[in-house]
């Protein structure tokens, strides 16, 4: 039987195959679901496009699905997130069709998403909210089969907000992201070793000592300004939400605008959701040297085009995923051309923490199928139980164990009458 796909090399299969079980052991959790899945079917038959970044993790969130019954199809969500041996994997191994190669240009990426709602999918799985983007507008055909969507991401979760309250949104998407055991450690955690791990990688070099700006204080750059300063950089954080500015001041970092913060960071991290949040005017002031890179979901962070024009002449590749611009004298480093640097330059989050996120998007779209007609076309949160049963299966697999209310406790919060 041959599969439709479009991807780099089907002889890099078997090592991909490799990587994929390697991460299958860090992933109890999806291990436990894949195999009720493979029992119940709660996806038998349901056409599943999935946008997402083609790694070993998101391979066996793709097995689970297949397990549960569901004919899916895997398109990148980053044109430089693929692991091209997984992709081959996927299509030799599990007969899954897989559009994504690494280092594909913007063309190709849209052509790919093309290919993956060309399955006339029942479900949507996001990171990003490209897939849901390009359906309302240029392939809404799609949307007479659509039942509904599960989306990754904050920046792809801000996106369908926006469309929801513009009334433009027109079936209903679990926000994964917003689900418990999603953002406090795969955006905390994951996000925060793999954003240094992909640095460290690109650049070789040593973060005890530098000064890392690290913009923004949501749960992802929370991550990563902690594990700059357990690797002992001094951290800066810089802030447009006040209460986020204050938590960041308590949790001992300094805080200050970007401007402020530009002529004296070594190392510069955007993790906003926002555009341009490095641009013209902190380029100007930036020292010799500095190194910026984006762990937000799209490249638009970092006003490139600015640096651009600011330049002399075309910037200059010195080490696979660092370019050097230079500006008046300056060199400014640039990592994996302004992309997800965790994905461009490293694996992104390590398996264990993904199996807590892809977890939520199984049985997101479990819930999806169950409930889909009770639900309007708004953005939706997993239901606390769901999300508690996660956390459970998490820490069995740990082998924590935690403590019970009694009746006698139970009852104790569920009553009013008795005071001090």
């Amino acid at each position: 039987m041959t599969i439709a796909h479009d991807i780099k090399d089907l002889d890099l299969a078997t090592g991909g195959r490799y990587r994929i079980e390697w991460a299958g052991q860090e992933m109890p959790v999806m291990k436990q679901i894949r195999e009720r899945f493979a029992r119940e079917k709660p996806l038998d038959g349901i056409r599943i496009s999935a946008c997402l970044h083609v790694t070993t993790e998101t391979a066996n969130l793709m097995q689970t699905l297949q397990a549960a019954g569901a004919d899916v199809v895997l398109t990148a969500s980053n044109p430089l997130s693929t692991q091209d041996d997984v992709a081959a994997s996927l299509v030799a191994h599990n007969e899954i069709p897989v559009y994504a190669i690494k280092g594909e240009d913007n063309e190709t990426y849209y052509e790919h998403i093309h290919a993956a709602l060309d399955h006339k999918p029942h479900i949507t799985m996001d990171d990003g909210a490209d897939l849901v983007g390009t359906i309302h507008k240029d392939r809404r055909e799609a949307l007479e089969d659509i039942v509904g969507g599960t989306e990754e991401t904050t920046t792809g979760v801000i996106r369908l907000r926006a469309m929801a309250n513009d009334g433009a949104l027109e079936f209903p998407v679990i926000a994964v992201n917003d689900s418990a055991t999603k953002h406090l450690f795969d955006n905390r955690y994951g996000t925060g070793q793999s954003t240094l791990d992909g640095i460290i990688r690109a650049t070789n070099i040593l973060m005890a000592g530098r000064v890392v700006v690290v913009a923004g204080y949501g749960w992802c750059s929370r991550g990563i300004a902690m594990r700059a300063a357990g690797l002992g950089a001094n951290v800066i954080v810089t802030e447009v939400n006040p209460l986020r500015a204050l938590e960041a001041v308590m949790d001992g970092y300094r805080v200050m605008p970007m401007t402020e913060a530009a002529n004296v960071g070594d190392i510069f991290v955007t993790a906003t959701g926002d555009i341009s949040v490095l641009d013209r005017q902190h380029f100007e002031l930036m020292k010799d040297g500095a190194i910026i890179c984006n762990s937000g979901h799209f490249n638009v962070e970092i006003n490139l085009a600015a640096l651009d024009e600011m330049s002399n002449g075309s910037p200059r590749l010195v080490r696979p995923f660092v370019e050097e611009y230079q500006v008046n004298g300056r060199s400014i480093y640039v990592l994996g051309e302004g992309r997800l640097i965790n994905l461009a330059a490293a694996e992104g989050h390590p398996a264990s923490v993904m199996d807590m996120s892809f977890a939520n998007q199984a049985l997101g779209a479990e819930f999806m199928i169950r409930n889909a007609s009770t639900l309007d076309a708004q953005v939706y949160t997993i239901p606390e139980d769901v999300d508690a049963e996660i956390a459970r299966l998490k820490l069995s697999a740990m082998g924590v164990a935690i403590d019970k209310l009694t009746d006698e406790q139970e009852n104790y919060l569920n009553q009013w009458q008795e005071g001090t």
